[in-house]
């Protein structure tokens, strides 16, 4: 991570975390405190580790496994390597490649503007990890130039401590705040609510960290967070000074429209392809720089997530490549704002600004002011079942002695069928809320066995997770039909007759995110017009081309089902 110089530790910084050695501190923001650390083999790293008061927080340690999670699905590509992380650890942390160089914001600030060769190099830098950010599924949201180390072969951008996955609109991401630096931040964001934040900001955010490379200033530049914010939603940007084969693509960068920006896969294409001859200097010098870039141009948007995460369509019906939906479900994006949102946006965010309210100005250790800005009310969670599932309780003992199948009590809710097939146990009969999470804990106790989680499932139609040895299959259970929406393959299978594993779902509006001890699987749309609510049930599945003859069980203990609502 950061490349600066260390500070000696403070009394109250610890000396060791895990295998790592604290020598030094790097670093201080609103997450916690960044130190520098050493392994075993003596290697420099960098270890972000989380403020006390929130490792306390159950509901954050949850959020944070979900970001280590994402963390690792962005390949190095111009950005810091994620290494390690403990987020079980009592103050949890995570470690990444440490950067052995300055941050971009402290080279203008000492030296001024860069030359021509070494702007272009930070752009296409900047482009290649947002190429690599992007096509992960997440959005840094945070963009600037002290995220920006210019180290030795080519720039990286770090701090991925506040990003957010593109495809999350559970609670897992805490949307009550909008966090991030006034002078990068995109004119959406000031505006609408409800609207979706997409990969458009961080290109937006990527012209002004060019044009604040180029020139000295940011393109917006004010006397006060307030006013620069009022500037980019209403001013065109000053680009005077920025070199004429940067200037057009920066201002479509920055256009107000976030449909009208390039996406970073697009501004990495035309900074390597066109005649720039700054930007093949930058590439003729820097042979680091070039291996990245030409290895990010492999990277396609949100799509690309599912080469990188391993995704696979696993589907009865065969769909050509070019035909499959993205990986982001949900509705379209927005049309063009109109005339009126550019007045109203900044009426509000004056309002905001006199009462007081809603906009805080914060002072960040480095000096750098933020601006967050309330913008929804986080999710509350109700619990409405709980069930330790040791004996008969809310689920029941059955059994259907036809098919050689039944649901019975020992060490937990034994889910056997024979013969390959399905068979779900009789729980409660309440209907849960349509947005929901459950959690339970699963064993596979024979070969080609599944677990079966039915959700919003109503005779006889729902949707389906299947916990598998070696997969996690989500789906719909419409009479007789199984279809898989996402397969998603395990990187560590399940061990049969192994230790539990905690499979947890949240479903909320069009979507479900699933986890498995705590570490994100992935998210998968859920559209089906006919199922909108039901119950939670839990049973057995045969792993789809079985060859073992059964029995076929799956072992369930401790579930808990919450409804979710924003109220």
């Amino acid at each position: 991570m950061a490349g600066a110089r260390s500070e000696p530790l403070r009394p109250h910084d610890p000396t060791t975390l895990g295998d790592y050695e604290i020598v030094g501190r790097l670093g201080e923001g609103g997450m916690g405190t960044v130190y520098l650390a050493r392994t075993p083999a003596g290697a420099q790293v960098a270890v972000k580790v989380v403020r006390v008061d929130l490792a306390d927080d159950d509901e954050f340690r949850r959020r944070f496994r979900g970001e280590v999670a994402r963390a690792r699905q962005v390949p190095p590509f111009c950005t810091a390597e994620v290494l390690d992380a403990d987020p079980d650890a009592e103050r949890p942390y995570l470690v990444v490649e440490y950067v052995d160089g300055p941050t971009l914001a402290h080279v203008v600030e000492d030296r001024g503007p860069l030359t021509a060769a070494n702007l272009h190099s930070v752009a296409i830098g900047v482009a290649t990890a947002l190429t690599a950010i992007h096509g992960a599924g997440v959005i840094h949201r945070d963009l600037k130039p002290r995220n920006v180390l210019l180290a030795p072969g080519s720039p990286k951008v770090i701090d991925f401590g506040i990003a957010q996955h593109v495809e999350s609109t559970t609670g897992h991401t805490d949307t009550s705040q909008m966090v991030g630096t006034v002078a990068y931040m995109s004119p959406e964001r000031f505006g609408d609510a409800d609207a979706p934040l997409t990969p458009a900001a961080d290109v937006f955010a990527w012209g002004g960290v060019v044009a604040y490379a180029g020139t000295g200033r940011t393109p917006f530049a004010a006397d006060s967070p307030p006013a620069t914010a009022a500037r980019i939603l209403t001013q065109p940007p000053d680009l005077t000074g920025l070199p004429d084969s940067l200037r057009d693509l920066v201002g479509r960068a920055l256009d107000k429209d976030p449909a009208k920006r390039p996406s970073a896969r697009e501004l990495l294409d035309m900074l390597i392809s066109g005649p720039s001859r700054p930007a093949a200097a930058a590439l003729a010098d820097q042979p680091d720089l070039r291996a990245a870039a030409e290895e990010a141009q492999a990277v396609t948007g949100v799509r690309a997530t599912a080469s990188l995460v391993g995704y696979t369509e696993d589907s009865i019906v065969t769909v050509p490549i070019d035909d499959m939906p993205p990986i982001v479900p949900g509705p379209p994006p927005p049309e063009p704002r109109g005339r009126w949102f550019l007045p109203v946006a900044v009426a509000a965010l004056i309002l905001a600004v006199v009462a007081g309210a809603t906009m805080l100005v914060l002072n960040s250790s480095d000096g750098e002011r933020a601006v967050a800005q309330s913008l929804t009310t986080p999710a509350t969670e109700n619990l409405v079942i709980e069930d330790p599932l040791s004996g008969p309780r809310l689920w029941e003992a059955k059994s259907l002695p036809a098919e050689g199948a039944s649901c019975s009590f020992h060490g937990g809710l034994i889910a056997h069928r024979d013969t390959k097939g399905v068979y779900r146990c009789s729980g409660p009969g309440d209907d849960v809320p349509t947005d929901m999470r459950v959690e339970v804990g699963v064993r596979l106790l024979t070969k080609d066995s599944c677990a079966g989680v039915w959700f919003r499932f109503a005779p006889f139609h729902g949707y389906l997770l299947r916990v598998c040895e070696k997969n996690i299959y989500l789906g719909t259970h419409k009479d007789q039909a199984v279809t898989t929406t996402r397969t998603f393959p395990l990187d560590k299978p399940i061990a049969v007759n192994g230790r539990p594993t905690t499979i947890d779902v949240n479903a909320v509006g069009s979507q479900a995110t699933i986890f498995r001890d705590g570490v994100s699987v992935g998210t998968v749309p859920l559209t089906d017009p006919l199922i909108t609510s039901g119950k939670v049930v839990l049973g057995v599945y045969t792993e789809r081309g079985a060859t073992e003859n059964g029995p076929y069980e799956a072992a369930f203990t401790d579930v808990k089902v919450w409804g979710l609502s924003g109220n």
